[in-house]
């Protein structure tokens, strides 16, 4: 790499680095759960082979769901954890309507049985609509 270029795009780089290390610094601040923003779950979805789980009734998941989304809703999700096993160690982002009604169970249920990274998405699908991010019917 020349020198030169580096010299006299210091400025360049300096703001890449640091709108790269913004993006990043909610994933790296919320290893142990909580909650994340639409824009850092799209991040984990995408390029973390994360899972977007949504635990809404199947009514509401039929009326508009993320793409790729899995439906398991949260009664029946500690009968089928079976079905997540292969997400135990990345990112799942829970989807409820609002954010966290039933969604802070379903995060319970899930860290209880060691699954290390699970995010309530902040807002719900109704945050997710308003972010105006795709959404599929059935």
């Amino acid at each position: 790499m020349d020198v030169s270029f580096l010299q006299n795009n210091i400025a360049l780089i300096v703001a890449a680095l640091a709108s790269g290390g913004m993006l990043l610094w909610p994933i790296l601040t919320r290893r142990s759960g909580g909650e994340v923003e639409t824009l850092v779950a799209v991040q984990m979805i995408n390029y973390k082979d994360g899972l977007a789980l949504d635990v809404r009734e199947g009514s509401e998941y039929e009326a508009g769901h993320l793409p790729n989304s899995k439906h398991i809703p949260s009664d029946k999700l500690e009968q089928r954890l079976s079905e997540l096993e292969k997400f135990k160690d990345k990112p799942i982002v829970l989807i409820h309507r609002t954010g966290t009604n039933s969604s802070g169970k379903s995060r319970s249920i899930l860290r209880s049985n060691g699954f290390t990274h699970v995010y309530n998405l902040t807002g719900g699908i109704d945050a997710w609509r308003q972010a105006n991010l795709p959404v599929v019917k059935k």
